[in-house]
């Protein structure tokens, strides 16, 4: 398992035996030298061809001195996600069972669509995900630089004609959702006043969150209790689209690809889990790097055309709302449209819509969903460019916006 070069040995002291500080070199003097009564009683030696053995600090060493081989230290996807005691050893079994191994074995133990037990398979893709696949292919290929559009279309024709997916979505609309939800939840608060109204603090990382809620508990009134959108998706997809489907939420088995090894305990938390129909939201999350040695080992090559992939969609007729918080130049009719109000229709079943006219028919070719919606700012900054669209747009008087930089370098704004 691959992991990011951001991800740095410090203190190995709670790993492995001896300390990390019996391998700094020691000047050697005829002298007795002071032992340090918190000093290892042992050292280090590397060989030639970079074994490590256990010797015993300060003997002198011959060949014929028994030494300990000592295997190398390896970080486990429960290392890092426990480095601050975040996750029980009760969770850190929940953990293994997410990878691309479990979804193959699922995918290949699935029965027919003919038998009662059949799950409907289904993968939604976050765009931090999209947009690293493309910058795969365009840092191998010396083509012209491949639009999420097109990467987006490839990832679902692997996912359904290889690997045997039903249905392939992103999660851009999941995110469009969870951030009217987050808007509409600091009105609330704001309304409500009092203690532990405001400030209201909001992430989709679900290491931070695990860091409050076990070492700041006085922040926990404070977060927001909007699902991030992995979360928003997968009730989307076994709650809103398995009615449409006829299926229950145990009928569907849903993955999803995202950029964080933290998503995979989000997915595994128990705030997420369906008592009545005993299933998660979101049955296993996949890596980038996993999704991309899957298409490696099945020999898809992402940055080979399909047919179709310049194909439109339709998107939802337009409408426009004080609640709208995509007012940005680079959205389009279904992206700066949707409204809180429309979010309910999306959200319920169609009998329940709170609109006199049906909800918009979309085709059939992966649901009635939005693709690529774009939002302001970053992945994780859109929460509080939420916030500023809709006080921008529900002011009773004109307010304007303007940004000034708060450092030398124009990279931060």
């Amino acid at each position: 398992m691959a992991f990011s070069g951001a991800l740095t040995l410090t203190d190995l002291n709670d790993f492995i035996t001896p300390a990390q500080s019996c391998i700094k070199p020691v000047e050697q003097t005829n002298k007795p030298e002071e032992k340090d009564p918190g000093a290892a009683s042992t050292e280090i030696k590397v060989d030639s061809a970079g074994a490590y053995y256990e010797v015993s600090a300060g003997s002198v060493k011959s060949v014929a001195e028994p030494q300990k081989k000592l295997q190398t230290a390896e970080i486990s996807l429960n290392d890092c996600l426990a480095c601050s005691g975040c996750i029980t050893s009760a969770e850190s079994v929940l953990i293994t069972l997410q990878s691309h191994t479990e979804v193959l074995n699922f995918l290949s133990q699935n029965p027919p669509r003919t038998d009662a037990s059949h799950k409907v398979p289904v993968i939604s893709i976050a765009p931090q995900s999209l947009a690293s696949l493309a910058a795969t292919i365009s840092s191998s290929s010396s083509a012209a630089p491949v639009t999420l559009h097109r990467v987006l279309r490839r990832v679902q024709a692997f996912c359904k004609t290889v690997l045997g997916f039903d249905h392939a979505f992103d999660t851009t609309f999941a995110r469009h959702i969870s951030l009217l939800e987050h808007a509409q939840e600091f009105r609330e608060r704001k309304q409500a006043g009092g203690a532990g109204s405001l400030p209201m603090l909001a992430s989709a990382c679900p290491g931070w969150v695990c860091y409050a809620e076990k070492t700041h508990a006085e922040m926990l009134p404070f977060i927001s209790r909007t699902k991030s959108p992995q979360q928003v998706m997968g009730t989307l997809v076994k709650e809103w689209m398995g009615k449409q489907w006829d299926k229950t939420p145990d009928q569907i088995y849903h993955v999803s690809v995202m950029p964080c090894y933290d998503k995979k305990l989000e997915a595994s938390r128990s705030d997420f889990y369906n008592e009545a129909y005993a299933t998660r939201d979101v049955d296993c999350v996949i890596t980038t790097g996993e999704l991309d040695l899957l298409m490696r080992e099945k020999g898809w090559d992402l940055s080979i055309p399909v047919p179709g992939e310049d194909d439109d969609r339709p998107s939802p007729p337009a409408r426009r709302s004080g609640n709208t918080i995509n007012d940005g130049p680079s959205a389009s009719a279904a992206h700066d449209t949707t409204d809180y109000d429309t979010h309910r229709t999306f959200t319920s079943a169609p009998s329940e819509s709170p609109r006199s006219s049906p909800p918009p028919a979309f085709p059939t070719i992966n649901t009635a969903i939005p693709e690529l919606i774009t939002h302001p700012g970053t992945s994780s900054g859109s929460y509080l460019h939420s916030l500023v669209a809709l006080l921008h747009a529900s002011s009773p008087v004109p307010l304007a916006l303007t940004v000034r930089p708060v450092r030398a370098s124009p990279d931060y704004e």
